[in-house]
């Protein structure tokens, strides 16, 4: 009689996520970042899916990313381009630019990782060098850059920032590049119309992989905040026991500010995948007790957060010490329960999801691939069970390429072909694991009687509140909510009004601000952020017709620190 051995399971999970880019009132985007990486990363990481048929991968879209595509596709329909570097791309007559739009052409379009998305492009690299040789600190060299050099340094930002999958296949785009100077202004127009079909495919891209049942799609809570520090700021102290908390107290009404998103999110996935959201990715993977209650009650059946809450969790659970190696409680789901309803839990693996995220981009893609099959094979070999161990990598599905040769091309197409034919690999979307365990029962599902609040970063909520730059963001939103409970409870305000209002509001709960602030991020990226921070909150003042305080004058965090990957994705330990 032959024994069947039980296989791995592997569930990736790539979370696409960008806050809200766009001044409220202006309707302009201040920051491109949005459809830069629709063209680059969303655009690619389809690609690969539809290149490798036997795949299965889960994709997690923030509710507010989606808005933003959706207002872009709006703008490409109705030609009311809204940001300044898009409408740049087709203006006409680019002689007879401001400086201020000088200024930011050239601070935008050299924003990049330089070894890996302009020193490959001779034309592009001479584009910078131009500008280094006129740049001195304090004046205006742009002035003295023609109109030609402008078209041409935004045609090359545009370039570098297109998937490599389009560069591989569009024989128009290979004639841009092939050309390398002197762009017209048809061949502006043109480049733009491509941009404008790449976004607009974009959502139905997706929901047609979703309707071949080759991927699963979730949803974050809508805006992107932290549902624990929402529901209240002592959590933060189950994994940072004597961390400094915001002087307001509480986050006021933080309990229904958290039902909110989590049912806007419900609404906008059904809405643009004509399905209800199975699993959810809590933003950031940031999660307590409260929370997971308040997903269960909303009908969430599965949610993912990270390796260092379990462990916090089986510490608190079981009120021991100590833990057996990761092998024997890290590859399984979890049951968590509020005494009505249920929802399992899955967990990160942070070492192969980090070894992704900044270990295999200084890696040939087939040392990285070779490396990470490796890996999972050590985990199948090491279950000494009869039940499938679940791996799950779960990272940021945009960020990390910028930093790997042709934007990750020949990692992820190699990545994908070895899983695929892998003999004890067997990729399932967490939905099906889920179905494993109501069908097969060939997954264990353990209990997990309490929950450590904390997140997908080092177990804790430290990126987001503990400082006292943090603590002094946080500290603004409650006094911005105090203000907009109190309007709102007047009614002097008309419905649309109100609603233009709680959108402001739900925008200042995102995650991100909180990220930024702190000294050991680069304190370009800081500003950036700090002043859109307080440009939102000074927004939400003007639309409740209430003056703005003084101090949103006042920088809230500085930086300087040089942090990997520009910040923009931490590991999952320290």
């Amino acid at each position: 009689m032959t024994t069947v051995l039980p296989k791995l399971f592997l569930n990736i999970y790539w979370h696409m996520h960008q806050p809200d880019y766009r001044d409220t009132i202006t309707g302009e985007y201040v920051l491109p970042w949005t459809y830069l990486h629709a063209i680059k990363d969303y655009t690619d990481m389809a690609y690969h899916v539809e290149a490798n048929p036997h795949v299965k991968v889960t994709f997690n879209f923030v509710p507010i990313l989606l808005d933003q595509l959706e207002d872009y596709s709006q703008q490409f329909q109705t030609n009311d381009i809204r940001d300044p570097l898009l409408a740049m791309l087709v203006r006409p007559n680019l002689e007879y630019l401001s400086t201020k739009e000088r200024c930011l052409i050239v601070d935008s379009c050299f924003k990049s990782h330089h070894e890996k998305m302009l020193e490959p492009f001779a034309h592009y690299q001479r584009l910078l060098h131009i500008y280094n040789a006129l740049h001195v600190e304090g004046s205006t060299a742009s002035n003295y850059l023609s109109g030609q050099y402008m078209a041409d340094l935004l045609v090359w930002y545009h370039l570098a920032w297109t998937g490599e999958s389009i560069r591989k296949n569009n024989k128009f785009v290979q004639g841009l590049m092939e050309k390398g100077n002197q762009f017209t202004l048809q061949e502006r127009l043109d480049l733009f119309a491509i941009i404008a079909d790449l976004i607009t495919e974009l959502i139905p891209r997706y929901k047609r992989l979703q309707d071949k049942g080759q991927i699963e799609i979730t949803t974050t809570p809508h805006y992107h905040p932290i549902l624990p520090l929402l529901i209240d700021f002592k959590s933060t102290r189950d994994a940072m026991p004597f961390a400094p908390l915001p002087s307001c107290g509480n986050y006021p009404d933080g309990v229904n500010r958290a039902k909110m998103h989590i049912k806007a999110a419900q609404v906008s996935h059904l809405r643009r995948f004509g399905v209800k959201p199975l699993g959810m990715w809590p933003a950031e993977g940031a999660v307590s007790h409260a929370a997971f209650s308040l997903m269960a009650d909303s009908g969430i059946k599965w949610a993912a957060t990270g390796q260092g809450v379990l462990a916090n969790s089986l510490y608190k659970s079981f009120d021991r010490m100590d833990l057996p190696p990761k092998e024997e409680y890290l590859y399984t789901p979890y049951r968590v329960t509020n005494g009505n309803n249920d929802i399992v839990v899955f967990f990160r693996d942070d070492n192969l999801s980090d070894k992704i995220g900044f270990e295999y981009a200084k890696l040939y893609a087939s040392d990285a691939v070779n490396d990470f099959v490796r890996t999972l094979e050590g985990i199948y070999k090491s279950n000494k069970t009869s039940s499938n161990k679940v791996v799950s990598v779960i990272l940021d599905g945009e960020n990390a390429w910028e930093y790997y040769p042709y934007n990750a091309f020949y990692f992820l197409s190699e990545l994908y072909a070895a899983l695929a034919t892998s003999p004890f690999v067997e990729m399932k979307t967490f939905s099906e694991i889920v179905g494993e365990l109501a069908k097969t029962k060939s997954v264990e599902l353990k209990p997990l009687p309490s929950i450590a609040a904390g997140s997908w970063v080092y177990g804790s909520f430290s990126t987001w509140i503990g400082s006292h730059d943090k603590n002094h963001g946080w500290d603004l939103l409650c006094d911005a909510k105090k203000v907009y409970d109190k309007v709102i409870k007047s009614k002097i305000l008309s419905i649309d009004e109100s609603k233009a209002a709680e959108r402001q509001l739900s925008i200042c709960e995102g995650s991100d601000w909180f990220w930024w602030f702190g000294d050991y991020n680069s304190s370009v990226s800081v500003d950036s952020f700090d002043r859109l921070y307080r440009r939102n909150l000074a927004n939400l003042y003007n639309l409740l017709k209430q003056p703005v305080p003084e101090i949103l004058s006042v920088a809230i965090s500085a930086g300087g620190g040089d942090p990997a990957v520009g910040g923009t994705m931490r590991r999952g330990q320290e």
